[in-house]
C-alpha cells in the first residue's frame, strides 16, 4: 500500500478506472454476442439491428481507447462476413 497522500489518490483512481473499464469490455462483448446468436437463428433482419448497434458501441470505445482500432475492425469484419452469408 502507497504511503504517500497522492499515491493512494492514485491506486484508488486506478482501482475506479479499472472497474469501469471491466464493466465496457464486458458489455462490448455482450454486444458481440447477440450479434453472433442472431447469425446463429440465420435471422439476417434481427443480425443487422444488432450489427449495428454493436458498431455504435464498439466505435465509441475505440474512440476512447478501450480497444484497439485493428481489433474494433477485426471483429466487424468478421460478424458483416457472417451476415452477408446468412440465406
Amino acid at each position: 500500500m502507497a504511503n504517500i497522500k497522492a499515491s493512494k489518490k492514485d491506486s484508488i483512481t486506478s482501482e475506479k478506472r479499472r472497474q469501469k473499464n471491466t464493466s465496457r469490455r464486458s458489455m462490448i462483448r455482450t454486444f458481440i454476442k447477440k450479434v453472433r446468436i442472431a447469425i446463429a437463428s440465420n435471422n439476417k433482419k434481427l443480425a443487422k439491428d444488432e450489427f449495428h448497434k454493436m458498431q455504435v458501441v464498439i466505435d465509441q470505445h475505440v474512440s476512447k481507447g478501450l480497444i484497439h482500432k485493428n481489433k474494433a475492425s477485426r471483429h466487424k469484419s468478421h460478424l458483416s462476413d457472417q451476415i452477408k452469408n446468412i440465406s
